[in-house]
């Protein structure tokens, strides 16, 4: 067989638009023991990636703040600090977390055995300091630098960052004891290849992987209950709400390449859940290219879908929402309280509006909305979409909806975490367009809930807003929405959040 592309083969496309066959089978209720096992993990959890993240940062202010020590020690504090010494500080640290990173020193398995990791670290240490002295030799400036500052340095260095890993190395054992730093895994598919699966993730040294049970649709006969001391937990469509439960982080899909179709059903069931998607390949016969890979300790695995806005990026996104909601309250108050008057001499009842919606990974959030209907009219699960001239609307009502004014308290949902500034906008729990919830309208729905919904996102600055009175609109409000997902970054929640005020001023559909 020809050597296959699987970027190629298992594209998001080719997961969208693949027919599977239709059985019935949506996703339905865990059995009570799946129950028990999904409830039993911690919900503050944290990342390796983030973890090893925040200790480059410690290492370069140990190293730095070691070496302004050093210099004040010998020079004084309050002598001129010459410019010089503190540049060749900071350069010399910096160097120092770059090449740790590159040989591999912040990787779980090397921070949990520091004393084994002793040479390298050394090594590095010793290198960026050679490294400087080069520097210093070739621009003719090694005579302005104290020998016996920077061979205090060194040594005040170097056990520092040794004594950090040493603490470090505690911490993460006690943390991946007590189920706090880990990446949760469910086996997609059961039997020998599940069995052999799980030996090898087992076999590797300091693995941060806890694999959480194994789901298939096969019956007993052909996939025994328990694999390799693991239980068999319910059907693949089960595990759409076991993952939800348990936060799952991934899911590794242990059957061969070669069953296409069975690998391409599978997805286009769980490509919705926001975790990263693996195809185990330690058993398959097919080779690819090495960049092709990626891998749990040293067992290959081919990525096929990759959790979104994770890790760094999530930081990036939550310190761009606060930062931009905090500057929209400041800016828009005096709108919200002229509004919130407004409200309360036009119609009795409370001024806010809380309506329950779906949030990431389909968590019930409660949203903030200036109410623009009369109290008694109100309809909470949106089942009757606002139309046009709709009696339920007040007169205040009317022109906060067209103007989006109605959607100002919602820069508090942002601040507060149950809303990003940008996003796919959270529909109502029953949202329904005719008759039809509008996850049995759009295949694939609820993938808009791989990332957290928004208070303006890439549909609505494209026209689709308002009222969702055809299953077209709802299915093009989709597309764009995942399209966003797809291709997210920083420029591209910027160039939204600046769209908006432009786009909103035209209301042909915002009743």
């Amino acid at each position: 067989m020809n050597e296959i592309d699987p970027a190629h083969r298992f594209s998001m496309d080719a997961v969208r638009n693949y027919e599977a066959p239709t059985d019935g089978d949506k996703p339905g209720g865990i059995n009570d023991v799946a129950r028990q096992v999904a409830s039993q993990y911690r919900r503050d959890t944290m990342s390796p990636i983030m973890v090893s993240g925040v200790l480059r940062m410690l290492e370069f202010a140990v190293l730095f703040l070691s070496g302004l020590g050093a210099y004040f020690y010998y020079v004084g504090f309050f002598n001129y600090l010459a410019w010089q010494y503190p540049l060749a500080i900071a350069a010399t640290s910096f160097l120092a977390v770059v090449l740790l990173d590159v040989t591999d020193s912040y990787q779980i398995a090397a921070l949990m055995r520091p004393v084994a990791n002793f040479g390298r670290v050394l090594l590095v240490w010793a290198g960026s300091f050679a490294l400087m002295a080069l520097t210093a030799f070739a621009i003719k400036a090694s005579e302005d630098y104290s020998r016996l500052l920077f061979g205090t340095w060194f040594l005040a260095g170097f056990v520092l960052i040794f004594g950090l890993r040493l603490v470090m190395s505690s911490l993460i054992r006690r943390w991946a004891r007590d189920g706090r730093m880990e990446r949760r895994a469910l086996i997609v598919g059961g039997g020998k290849a599940a069995e052999q699966l799980i030996r090898s993730v087992e076999k590797q040294p300091y693995n941060d992987i806890r694999i959480c049970g194994i789901f298939d649709d096969r019956n007993d006969k052909r996939s025994p209950p328990i694999v390799a001391g693991y239980p068999k937990l319910g059907t693949i469509s089960e595990l759409i709400e076991f993952a939800r439960i348990a936060r799952i982080d991934m899911l590794i899909v242990s059957l061969p390449l070669t069953a296409e179709s069975r690998v391409l059903q599978l997805l286009k069931k769980l490509w919705v859940l926001p975790v990263d998607i693996r195809l185990s390949a330690h058993s398959n016969a097919l080779q690819f290219r090495p960049r092709a890979y990626s891998y749990i300790g040293s067992v290959p695995m081919l990525d096929i879908f990759d959790k979104p806005i994770n890790d760094w990026d999530s930081v990036a996104k939550r310190a761009f929402d606060i930062v931009f909601s905090l500057v929209g309250i400041i800016l828009f108050s005096p709108v919200m309280l002229a509004t919130a008057i407004a409200i309360k001499l036009d119609s009795k009842g409370p001024v806010l509006f809380k309506q329950k919606r779906h949030g990431f990974n389909n968590e019930i959030i409660e949203v903030y909305k200036f109410r623009s209907m009369f109290t008694d009219r109100s309809d909470p699960t949106a089942k009757q979409t606002v139309t046009r001239n709709d009696p339920r609307v007040t007169r205040v009502g009317r022109f906060i909806r067209k103007t989006s004014i109605d959607e100002l308290p919602q820069f508090f949902n942002s601040l507060f975490g149950s809303l990003s500034l940008v996003g796919p906008r959270p529909h109502a729990i029953a949202a329904q367009s005719h008759n039809l919830l509008y996850n049995e309208v759009v295949d694939g729905y609820f993938a808009r809930h791989k990332v957290k919904p928004g208070v303006t996102g890439w549909a609505q600055i494209n026209g689709w807003r308002g009222e969702m009175d055809t299953n077209e609109k709802i299915r093009m409000r989709t597309e764009y929405d995942l399209y966003y997902i797809e291709n997210w970054s920083m420029l591209f929640d910027l160039r939204i959040l600046f769209l908006t005020p432009i786009r909103l001023l035209n209301t042909e559909n915002a009743y």
